[in-house]
């Protein structure tokens, strides 16, 4: 294979709809389609390919800093979009994943969220988590949430981010964004110095250590409006994730802190569709007087019956979000099966 321009594969995996592009040596150029790898190069990529294709995307105090580190995150811009990247070393071979990200914040509509994702952004003050496993889309959800009161609201919104994913340019209220290891040396720390800086909504990209749960706690409880990603796979694991954090003797102080700050939560798994593309499909707790008394006390299954009876308050089953996608046939059969089977 002819050296290539690593701003062609990206291009071309733009073109054919790809959300991630992975070199690595000894398989072709891969992008991901939906749920499925697909080749886009006829040849297997050796060493040298991938460090050329790699190397293309960092300078040399970069390369530099990555054969320190062996691992190297960054953002990478060109004139058709942005990307985030990783840049690992594979038995000894350079390769990277890079993640195509969207170039404006898609709205609560254009994602076909339910109108409950539209009350939450609407809050004034509380916590409100996004969940999920590991590339389901929680961000594009958040990012749509703050897109909403940024378009609607005169609000200040804080994001504190590792790294910043979607630009969010000023509309009706003013978004500023810190990008951890850039503009805050930890998420701790830019959320430390949002407090000072006249907030009415912060932003977490994800809350995941513990000095970052208190924080951001207290500020919901005290009249700023906090949002956060969780990776969880179920929404009756939040209490047990937040808990992980926290030695044995503070855990019953932050089950009260959780209980009085929490709004609500957004689970959610992202779909291929029948029509091409994703879609999301979600369960919402929201935190009634009976949520919050499950919280403080024990038993955090019961969290499901109190979604399953919630419809009045706007909540929403995996069950109830799986059969409205099947009524629009936006998604197959078997994909509905194979998320059921696990609720």
């Amino acid at each position: 294979m002819e050296a290539t321009q690593i701003g062609q594969l990206i291009a071309n995996a733009k073109a054919r709809k790809a959300t991630d592009v992975h070199i690595i040596s000894g398989a072709p150029v891969l992008y991901r389609v939906g749920r499925e790898l697909l080749p886009a190069t006829k040849t297997k990529l050796t060493p040298a390919m991938t460090e050329q294709l790699v190397f293309q995307l960092i300078n040399p105090d970069q390369q530099h800093l990555f054969q320190q580190r062996l691992d190297f995150d960054l953002m990478h811009g060109d004139e058709n979009g942005r990307y985030r990247v990783n840049i690992s070393y594979n038995d000894g071979a350079v390769g990277a994943v890079i993640r195509i990200l969207p170039e404006e914040p898609k709205s609560i509509e254009e994602l076909k969220l339910p109108p409950v994702i539209s009350y939450l952004a609407g809050l004034t003050k509380g916590l409100i988590l996004i969940t999920g496993a590991t590339s389901q889309g929680k961000t594009t959800t958040m990012s749509a949430m703050i897109n909403e009161i940024n378009a609607t609201q005169r609000k200040h919104i804080v994001t504190i981010e590792d790294p910043i994913e979607t630009v969010h340019a000023n509309k009706m209220g003013i978004v500023r964004q810190r990008e951890v290891g850039r503009d805050t040396q930890s998420f701790h720390a830019g959320l430390r110095a949002a407090l000072r800086q006249d907030p009415d909504v912060i932003a977490i990209g994800e809350m995941r250590d513990l000095e970052t749960i208190r924080i951001a706690l207290t500020a919901a409880e005290t009249g700023v409006l906090v949002m956060s990603t969780l990776h969880i796979i179920s929404i009756d694991k939040m209490i047990e994730r937040v808990l992980s954090y926290a030695p044995p003797e503070e855990e019953t102080h932050l089950r009260y802190m959780l209980a009085g700050a929490l709004q609500g939560v957004v689970h959610q798994e992202l779909l291929p569709s029948s029509r091409g593309g994703k879609r999301v499909a979600m369960e919402v707790l929201i935190a009634t007087d009976a949520a919050k008394n499950i919280i403080r006390g024990r038993g955090a299954f019961f969290l499901r019956n109190i979604i399953a009876t919630g419809s009045r308050y706007g909540m929403l089953t995996m069950e109830q979000s799986i059969k409205s996608l099947l009524a629009e046939e936006a998604i197959s059969q078997e994909i509905a099966d194979n998320v059921m089977a696990n609720y």
